[in-house]
């Protein structure tokens, strides 16, 4: 199966306590509206290292690269200032478009030496790979291959039981299929860890998903999950007669010319140059630290969440995205802007998530987008439609599986596109 394959290349200012409550609720309600869907024996950290992730201990340098625009300079280099901090080690920034570019990083490769952030460096991109799924199945909807409204049961009959029998291909991609999550071994970070080499099969994820009674009716809510894209990498594989990851690499790595992203498969480790990433969680002792979680097995996301990419590949793919060089223009890459009109099956509120992408308004225009976390990294790929502000980051987070958005990464959104509305 696809998941046992080996690596392939294809400071509050306030001065009261009431100050700084109403600085973290802001702050909390930020984070909360910009997320865009997050979703053996232990290495445990010298006390040097917990001490360099304080807020008070000295900070690495931000190294930046600005043209045609000051403001945006100053305000991004505040947005990664100060790391490594108790929110995260290292962050790695890329701002493009006709309205002004930036490039920096700051923090720290590791916690052990303290050297400088690897600008290059490569990383888990989690749920940005959801754009590349997305991508490929609109791709093969382009040369008829797939049917965005045939259901899903009618690729993998075998595997879709008569329940989800009205589950579609569009449906799988924008989250409003009902099909629950799969039950994994684990229901804390500590239990994620212990796990972290398991193999995980695709096919058997999608077993013990529809085993159980459907969320709602297809189409009748939307539930950001997993699970439906790890059903369209079945599909892929199954009316391409190809693995998912080569079809990837046909689509859009190769095409583009993505030279650092790839699929790790079971390897659990980032080939190449990478910054070490970092989870807080309670440590052997019964103590709550910092654990390096860099080498952590990543079969559960599969077409879901499992690509190792770099800010600049990522930075290519979203302007060819955007510019219409990976789904065709037209109606195809129009459903990677078009929100079904239903409410979030968790909070009620309106439906955010289209074809593999997510609508925000931030600075009062329009922000399309996808978030990503894995165990010690965020990440995220955003655009305006037209194209003039795109935004790259990696933030090497110390919760990035969090229930909301991380500080850094917060402060990096609003530096370039302005505060939620």
């Amino acid at each position: 199966m696809p998941s046992t394959k080996g690596a392939k290349n294809t400071g509050d200012t306030g001065n009261t306590g009431h100050a700084k409550t109403r600085e973290g609720a802001t702050r909390t309600l930020i984070a909360a509206a910009l997320l865009l869907g997050v979703a053996a024996g232990p290495a445990v950290l010298p006390a040097t290292a917990a001490t360099a992730a304080s807020p008070n201990a000295p900070a690495a340098p931000t190294q930046s690269e600005a043209r045609t625009d000051p403001d945006l300079a100053a305000a991004m280099e505040a947005a990664i200032a100060g790391l490594p901090s108790a929110d995260a080690t290292a962050a790695l920034v890329r701002v493009g478009g006709s309205a002004g570019v930036w490039r920096g990083s700051s923090g720290v490769h590791d916690l052990t030496t303290g050297r400088a952030a690897d600008p290059k460096a490569r990383f888990r991109a989690g749920s940005v790979t959801k754009v590349f799924t997305a991508a490929v199945v609109l791709r093969l909807a382009a040369e008829g291959k797939v049917d965005l409204d045939r259901s899903a049961r009618s690729y993998l009959p075998e595997l879709v039981p008569a329940s989800y029998g009205g589950v579609t291909v569009r449906q799988l991609l924008n989250h409003t299929h009902g099909i629950p999550a799969p039950d994994f071994p684990w229901t804390t970070v500590e239990g994620a860890y212990a796990n972290r080499f398991r193999i995980h099969d695709p096919e058997e994820m999608v077993r013990s998903a529809t085993a159980k009674k459907p969320e709602f009716a297809p189409g009748d809510a939307q539930h950001y999950l997993n699970i439906g894209y790890t059903v369209a990498g079945l599909i892929i594989e199954r009316v391409t007669g190809d693995s998912y990851e080569d079809q990837v690499a046909r689509h859009v790595l190769r095409p583009l010319g993505l030279r650092d992203t790839y699929f790790p498969g079971t390897d659990p480790r980032i080939v190449g140059p990478h910054n070490h990433g970092y989870q807080r969680m309670t440590l052997d002792d019964g103590t709550t630290g910092l654990r390096d979680v860099t080498v952590w097995g990543v079969t559960d996301g599969w077409a879901a969440g499992d690509i190792v990419s770099t800010t600049a590949d990522l930075e290519r793919f979203t302007k060819a995205l955007f510019r219409g060089r990976v789904v065709p223009r037209g109606p195809l890459l129009e459903e990677m802007f078009t929100v079904p009109k239903v409410d979030d099956f968790t909070t009620g509120r309106p439906a955010d998530y289209a074809v593999g992408l997510a609508r925000k308004v931030l600075g009062g225009r329009e922000v399309w987008g996808k978030t990503g976390g894995r165990w010690g990294y965020n990440s995220a790929i955003a655009s305006t439609r037209d194209g003039s502000r795109t935004l790259v980051y990696s933030v090497n987070s110390t919760d990035a599986k969090g229930s909301t958005m991380n500080k850094v990464a917060v402060n990096v959104m609003v530096a370039a596109y302005g505060m939620p509305s």
